[in-house]
């Protein structure tokens, strides 16, 4: 009996072992995921960076900087303005005449539907 209990010992022994070994297993491997997941987010923060570098330097070389582009809009919008000024000033008296010549040379004359009137049916307004 005595061997017959010392041989079960071992076996709880020897199974108590191998779940020691398999948790240290499990540990380790959720360790190793744990480092591969780091190094991973490490390696992609990494990548943006150098591609947010690269688009940077890309707008700089082939856009300019945002003050540059303000600049130049505000340099097109006064040369649009200045233009329409020169416009304006160049046409303002002609403007002016064709106004009053509308406004105050009146021809008088019947309207066309009276015309007609008076032609179908021979009336004198």
């Amino acid at each position: 009996m005595a061997s017959h209990t010392a041989g079960i010992q071992q076996l709880l022994a020897a199974e108590k072992r191998a779940a020691e070994k398999i948790n240290d297993a499990r540990k380790r491997k959720a360790q190793r995921l744990k480092q591969a997941k780091q190094e991973a987010q490490a390696e992609i923060e990494q990548y943006r960076q150098e591609r947010e570098q690269r688009f940077r330097e890309f707008e700089q070389n082939y856009l300019g900087t945002r003050d540059d582009i303000e600049q130049q809009i505000k340099r097109e919008t006064e040369e649009s303005l200045e233009a329409m000024n020169r416009n304006v000033a160049g046409n303002k008296q002609q403007v002016i005449v064709r106004l009053l010549q509308l406004v105050c040379d009146i021809n008088p004359e019947l309207h066309t539907n009276l015309q007609l009137q008076m032609k179908l049916f021979g009336k004198k307004a």
